[in-house]
């Protein structure tokens, strides 16, 4: 099984966070952990936002970017390409999503088609959980 983790759900592999427990056993058991390469900038920006909002934890949140720069070359990146933002745009209309959640569900499904085996999409908004249901993956997430 690989499991595709949208930001949500990869912050969680560093931050102590409802759910992380989850996700760590998924990762622990999958052949593969797969994330988008858009994953980068939003992580690190979600990592920005923390520290602004919480200078005392400055030091715990360098460890955490520490962490995810070295581990960042073990993910499988899907790669944002053009194909993908045109699916990406379709799936924003199909399941009003936001842009960025609609490039996440564009690369675990590009991914979901490229591979033979299973794919389990890791994600915290409903809405976009229940999107990737729709198109036939297994979910990780709130609704669990």
């Amino acid at each position: 099984m690989i499991l595709f983790c949208d930001t949500s759900a990869l912050v969680k592999l560093y931050v102590r966070e409802a759910f992380s427990a989850d996700v760590e056993r998924m990762a622990a058991t999958a052949e593969a952990v797969a994330v988008s390469r858009i994953a980068w900038a939003e992580a690190m920006a979600a990592l920005a936002r923390r520290s602004r909002e919480h200078p005392a934890d400055e030091d715990a949140i360098e460890t955490v970017r520490s962490r995810l720069r070295a581990d960042w070359p073990e993910f499988a990146i899907v790669e944002v390409t053009q194909p993908l933002v045109e699916l990406a745009g379709e799936y924003a209309d199909t399941f009003a999503l936001r842009g960025y959640d609609s490039v996440q569900l564009a690369a675990a499904r590009i991914l979901q088609e490229a591979v033979s085996g299973e794919l389990c999409f890791a994600c915290f908004d409903v809405r976009l959980q229940k999107a990737a249901k729709v198109l036939g993956m297994r979910t990780l997430g709130r609704t669990q």
